[in-house]
C-alpha cells in the first residue's frame, strides 16, 4: 500500500472516526517504522525542521532568548516566553524551572552571540527532547521567524528506528491533514537511503486514539 494522498486521506478519515468527540483538539501525528538503515550512520541520525504548509490550529509555543532590542523585537512580536540574559544567568543550575521552561514551549529561537551560554545553561534539558534553540543573528527579523516556527515540526530519529511527527490536529480539514503529512514524508524521501521504501510501518494517530495502519 503506498504512502500516497488517497491512503493517507482514508487514514485521516479512519483515525478520526475512531478518536470520538474530546473535550479538546487531539493531535494527530505521524508515525513510521523505518527499516534497511544503520542507526550508527548519518542517516541514523535525521533531525529536520519542518514548516508545516497548512495550520496546524495548535500553534507551537515560541520562547525567544534574547537581549537588548532584539528581546523587546521579540516581545513585541508576540512571543509566548522571552528570556533575557539576566533570567538565563539565574537559570544556571535549577532543574526545576529549567524542566518547565523546556515543557512549557515547543520551539526556542537565541540570539547568536548568547549561544555559547545557551547551550551549557539549557542545553542538558533541551538537547534530549530535541528542542535546541535555533540561532538567530541579532538583526534577524524576529517576527517573521515567529510566525514561521509557530507551525515547524521536528522530523527526528534517534536511538531507535522510529519517526512520530505531529502533522496537525482532529479540527483540521483532512485534505490539510495529507498535505503536512506529504511535506513530511518528501522531506524523509530525500534523507533515507532508499527513500519511503525504507518504511516498514506507517501509522496515524490522535493523541488518545488508536492508531490505524496506512501502510502493512
Amino acid at each position: 500500500m503506498p504512502l500516497d494522498n488517497n491512503t493517507l486521506s482514508e487514514a485521516i478519515k479512519q483515525v478520526k472516526a475512531k478518536a470520538g468527540e474530546k473535550k479538546f483538539n487531539q493531535s494527530i501525528d505521524l508515525i513510521l517504522d523505518i527499516q534497511e538503515i544503520d542507526m550508527k550512520a548519518p542517516e541514523g541520525k535525521i533531525q529536520e525542521v519542518v514548516e508545516l504548509p497548512r495550520d496546524t490550529l495548535k500553534p507551537n509555543r515560541i520562547c525567544v532568548i534574547a537581549s537588548g532590542e532584539f528581546a523587546l523585537k521579540a516581545k513585541n512580536s508576540g512571543a509566548d516566553r522571552v528570556v533575557d540574559r539576566t533570567e538565563l544567568d539565574d537559570l544556571n543550575g535549577k532543574k526545576k524551572e529549567l524542566r518547565q521552561l523546556a515543557n512549557d514551549c515547543d520551539v526556542f529561537i537565541a540570539e547568536a552571540p548568547l549561544m555559547p551560554l545557551v547551550g551549557k545553561i539549557l542545553g542538558p534539558v533541551l538537547g534530549p527532547r530535541g528542542k535546541m534553540p535555533i540561532p538567530v543573528p541579532p538583526n534577524a527579523d524576529i517576527a517573521s521567524l515567529i510566525v514561521k516556527h509557530r507551525k515547524t515540526v521536528v522530523v527526528r530519529m534517534r536511538n531507535q528506528p522510529i519517526i512520530q511527527v505531529r502533522i496537525g490536529s482532529q479540527q483540521m480539514k483532512d485534505e490539510d491533514l495529507v498535505e503536512n503529512a506529504m511535506t513530511v514524508l518528501r522531506v524523509l524521501d530525500g534523507k533515507l537511503k532508499r527513500g519511503l521504501k525504507n518504511v516498514k510501518y506507517a501509522f496515524i494517530k490522535t493523541s488518545m486514539g488508536e492508531p490505524v495502519k496506512i501502510k502493512p
